[in-house]
């Protein structure tokens, strides 16, 4: 069903949920995975690109580092993901990758956010409906400690 599955993940809370839940469908379904991590460039880090170059590189060393970690946790359970850090407006770019490497489904976190905060950023989730060719999960559910590690093993899960 889900041959070739994305996860987005960006390392906050709900980014780890998501890419818990997807690896576990992915597991389930013998699925490939393809670990995408998107470096939000707006107007914001432009102008502090310019101002304070050296506050963007470590922002961008955050994103890889946190990138390294998924890829690691990944290959801990067994799976051989293919990856990429990307700078970006992230739906536009999440539904690129997707397209790119032929994904049937996307898995997101969601972050509650307020109707400001909504209007402010967009709606990255209604972009990507109206615009993946493939199914999307937002990954809210919470997988239990054991049906996770009765499909992976004992090995030690993101936070």
């Amino acid at each position: 069903m889900y041959r070739r599955i994305v996860l987005a993940y960006d390392g906050s809370r709900e980014g780890r949920s998501a890419l818990r839940e997807g690896a576990l469908l992915a597991r389930k379904l013998g699925s490939r995975v393809f670990l995408l991590s998107v470096v939000a460039e707006n107007a914001g880090m432009r102008i502090g690109d310019a101002a304070y170059p050296d506050g963007v590189g470590q922002s961008r060393q955050t994103y890889k580092d946190l990138f390294d970690e998924g890829i690691g946790w990944l290959r801990e359970k067994g799976m051989n993901p293919e990856g990429r850090i990307v700078e970006g407006e992230p739906a536009p770019t999440i539904a690129a990758y997707a397209k790119e490497v032929g994904a049937d489904l996307v898995v997101v976190g969601h972050r509650r956010q307020s109707l400001l905060q909504r209007w402010w950023s967009g709606g990255a989730g209604a972009y990507l409906v109206d615009h993946l060719g493939c199914s999307l999960l937002i990954g809210r559910q919470q997988v239990s400690d054991e049906d996770f590690h009765e499909a992976f093993g004992s090995a030690e899960t993101p936070a």
